[in-house]
């Protein structure tokens, strides 16, 4: 009887199950396949509910195929993590049996190809190119976030590290090949990453000195936008250091255009323009004989930029495409501002042109060959306003007479980069080899003909008295090769679902420094537990820097008798050369390179920890640590000793050579996502410490004997950094667009403003005080972005077109923040600033999509 009444219950029960879908079970299964519809197998593959929930986790088989069994009607969403493919989420909802299979494709890393997902949400991931530390800035946050004059990069490079950076500053990526600067509209813009997988051995550059912009890719249907900024000086504040507001307007208008060309669906095309009109002032606040001197300068500048590809399709496996570039500008009145005097301007023109090949082929299920090649050719002209007159410095005082500044270049230039990616199983290798930077560089140099005299301070100017004289003599005409050989080789290697491996070595070569230099790199990262909510991670990897143009430049220039730079110590005046027999008799001097001059090179290390809040939510915390070794500098081999120089036959004697260190500790947590319910994008807080023994290259220490007092902060160093970027929208008539940063104090040196050794140079520090003692301001910027949206629909026209109209509001306190603080105790400014940040700004934007 008892069994009787268990069956009757199963039946009643199966009858209730099957007739109510809310309780019934479902199978959910798909297969996951690469761009060239190969299987991807050991895929790993989550379930989430809509708020962030974990349902079920598996791996896809060797055909790639994947299964979920007992699941529920409702909605979910299926996210597919692979080594070596972006991630793709997959948004979905069960209301029948059996439920469609689902073939989700994946794309490859670096790979510019349409992939039909949805967007996915944010969420941590072991693996190595999902580190939450990134900045990972979008189209959709790039047009609603405030940003300057469209300067995408320049509002971006705060959140980059200048110790990362290395001589050359930030390395810039645009689709995979490195470029010296960005020659497409902002519009043209699909994605900017910073620190994005930072110890990939593909890059020279560590994540945090590195800037990598994903352009918009061609497709079939025609789209485009075109957008008008303005910005008047109405609408502006004046500075602090400003007598008055000076008429100022800068015009901006840019767009970009793509579709199929004719009616190929395989051919496609992309076309951009910008053209930036800027009428401005300088700011001139300096001390000069007759007094306090504020005045405006006019700096007017066009710059006009160019940019057309073609993408040829003739198979799913192969594409070609070639790009052209152009940029035009000039500026007037450069050289102008601060304690620079206007007759001290200079003009400059420029232009560059390049041509850009790729090609790119799917060889097989899992091998993808790459090919880029670009050739370029650039020229600059800089001419002086004021010519025939000699430049007289009154250090932070007032500088005054010619520009001096005349110069011509020219650089003809070819890069190549070859690579090849591979995916098989639990790797994802990608290797290759490039030739960066094989050019040919022209220049002749007729700065400083006339000479130019240095002060210590306003009294000397007036008794005559300057502490030195220098001036270029000579032939200045130079050409020059330069060039950069890499190779390497990255391995994503997963161990397992829950555990990836970077494994990198990269080697290059660069022309004037001697040896192949080898950079193994190495990260990990690990999710423990089955949800998944939780990522360590840790890194360590060595970079080599790269030694700028300039340098191999100065030593070819400055050999002591071709082309002759002089530095007399308390020279005669008005006439330098009074105690001199000739013009000739001064002794030249020389910049050579150290006979064991070596590559410089950093150790990047780190360790973060990554966590999931939620949907659209992550936290991380991450330390880093940067050792700089044989970082690049200069000393003064022939610096006077007791008032003489220990070679009478010579003057300055320039030792380029890698002696110089860094040390930098750092932590940086972080929160991004959607932070509340109207709030989308990132806060940040780092803290840390660096410090160095030089300033740079070009830079002579105080005393080039004695190296002691040199190590101290670097000059570059903020203790603290706070910053939000996003976007806030409270409802559906408006966004706002909020940047703010909060920025502690940056050091600087005391020093006499006097030439104690007799050098030439007043870099002189009182006894006993190293580099750097004393503390700047911190600064404090509000940056808002008032925008909206219209569907022109409305007036007839086609619903795909829109229109937003947008005002940016920068400094939107108008709080002064100071700069560039006076260490010299010979200037009247001694212990002040002598310049501010820009005051209040507005800007307007009318931008139309299509």
């Amino acid at each position: 009887m008892i069994v009787l009444r268990c069956l009757l219950f199963l039946a009643i029960a199966g009858i209730a199950l099957a007739a109510d879908p809310a309780l019934a079970r479902y199978t959910l299964s798909g297969e996951v396949h690469d761009p060239a519809g190969g299987a991807v197998p050991e895929a790993s593959i989550s379930l989430f509910l809509p708020g962030g929930t974990l349902v079920a986790q598996t791996l896809t088989g060797p055909g790639g195929a994947f299964r979920f069994n007992a699941i529920r009607p409702g909605a979910y969403e299926v996210q597919v993590v692979a080594a070596g493919f972006q991630e793709a989420t997959v948004a979905l909802e069960i209301t029948r049996t059996p439920y469609p299979p689902l073939r989700i494709p994946l794309k490859i890393h670096n790979l510019q190809q349409e992939v039909s997902v949805t967007d996915s949400y944010e969420t941590v991931s072991a693996e190595p190119a999902s580190n939450s530390d990134a900045v990972v800035v979008s189209r959709e946050l790039l047009d609603y976030l405030p940003v300057m004059d469209d300067d995408v990069i320049g509002a971006l490079s705060r959140f980059l590290d200048p110790g990362a950076a290395g001589t050359g500053g930030a390395s810039l990526v645009i689709d995979g090949l490195e470029s010296d600067k960005l020659r497409l509209s902002p519009s043209a813009i699909q994605e900017v990453k910073i620190n994005q997988n930072p110890y990939s051995a593909e890059y020279s550059s560590p994540g945090r000195g590195r800037i990598e912009v994903i352009t918009k890719q061609e497709t079939d249907q025609y789209h485009g936008s075109f957008s008008f900024r303005l910005r008047d000086w109405r609408l502006n504040a004046r500075n602090a250091f400003a007598a008055r507001r000076p008429e100022e307007q800068r015009r901006g208008f840019e767009g970009h255009f793509t579709g199929p060309l004719g009616k190929s669906r395989r051919t496609s095309f992309l076309i951009s323009a910008e053209r930036e009109e800027q009428d401005e002032y300088a700011n001139v606040f300096a001390r000069t004989p007759r007094g306090i001197l504020q005045e405006q300068f006019p700096t007017p500048s066009r710059e006009t930029e160019f940019s057309a590809r073609i993408n040829h399709r003739p198979s799913e496996k192969t594409l070609f495409s070639i790009q052209y570039e152009s940029e035009r500008e000039s500026d007037e009145g450069r050289g102008v501002g601060g304690f620079h005097l206007p007759e001290t301007a200079s003009d400059r023109t420029a232009g560059e042109h390049s041509v850009r090949f790729k090609h790119q082929y799917i060889l097989g299920p899992s091998v993808i060959h790459e090919l880029q090649v670009r050739l370029e050719s650039e020229t600059k002209e800089t001419r002086s306003l004021l010519s025939g007159s000699r430049r007289l410095v009154v250090q932070d005082a007032f500088t005054s007479g010619g520009g001096q500044a005349d110069e011509y270049k020219n650089e003809h230039s070819l890069e190549l980069q070859d690579l090849f990616t591979w995916s098989a199983g639990r790797h994802f290798v990608r290797a290759g080899a490039s030739l960066r930077d094989l050019s040919r560089r022209g220049f002749h140099d007729r700065r400083n003909r006339e000479g130019t005299y240095y002060f210590s301070s306003l009294e000397d100017h007036a008794a005559g008295r300057p502490y030195a004289f220098e001036q270029q003599q000579g032939d200045g005409r130079l050409n020059f090769w330069t060039y950069e050989l890499a190779g390497f080789i990255q391995d994503d290697f997963r161990l397992r679902p829950n555990l990836t491996l970077g494994l990198g070595l990269r080697i290059n070569q660069q022309k004037y420094l001697a040896g192949r230099n080898i950079a193994p790199r190495l990260s990990a990262a690990w999710s423990p537990g089955e949800a998944r909510n939780t990522v360590l991670r840790a890194g360590v990897g060595i970079f080599y820097d790269r030694m700028s143009s300039g340098a191999p430049r100065d030593t070819l220039l400055f050999d002591g008798s071709r082309f002759r730079q002089l530095i007399l110590a308390e020279p005669g005046y008005p006439n330098p050369f009074a105690g001199y027999a000739g013009i000739d008799s001064p002794p030249p001097g020389i910049v050579r390179f150290a006979p064991d001059i070596e590559s410089p090179y950093a150790i990047h290390s780190s360790l973060g920890i990554e966590r999931r809040l939620g949907k659209g939510t992550s936290l991380s915390a991450t330390y880093y640590s940067v050792s700089g070794r044989k970082i690049l500098r200069s000393r003064d081999l022939n610096a006077p000793f007791n008032g003489t120089r220990p070679n009478p036959s010579f003057g300055l004697l320039r030792q380029i050579e890698t002696s110089g260190s860094l040390q930098s500790h750092s932590l940086q947590v972080s929160v991004r996502g959607d932070l509340t319910r109207y709030f989308n994008g990132m806060v940040r807080y780092a803290a840390g410490r660096a410090y160095n023994d030089t300033e740079g290259i070009d830079s002579l220490p105080a005393d080039s004997y004695d190296l002691s007092g040199e190590w101290a902060r670097a000059s570059f160093n903020r203790p603290h950094q706070f910053d939000i970027a996003g976007t806030l929208k409270p409802g559906r008539w408006f966004r706002l667009g909020i940047q703010l940063g909060l920025d502690s104090g940056r050091p600087y040196s005391l020093t006499t403003g006097r030439d104690d050794n007799g050098d030439g140079i007043a870099r002189d520090r009182p006894a006993g005080v190293p580099r750097n003692t004393l503390q700047g301001p911190g600064s404090a910027v509000v940056d808002l972005r008032w925008s909206r949206d219209f569907n022109l629909s409305r007036r007839g026209i086609d619903s795909r077109v829109r229109a937003t109209l947008a005002l940016d509001a920068f400094n939107v306190l108008n709080r002064v923040n100071y700069s560039s603080y006076v260490g010299n105790q010979s200037s009247p400014f001694f212990g002040r600033a002598a310049s501010a940040r820009p005051a209040r700004r507005l800007q307007v934007l009318l931008r139309v999509r299509f």
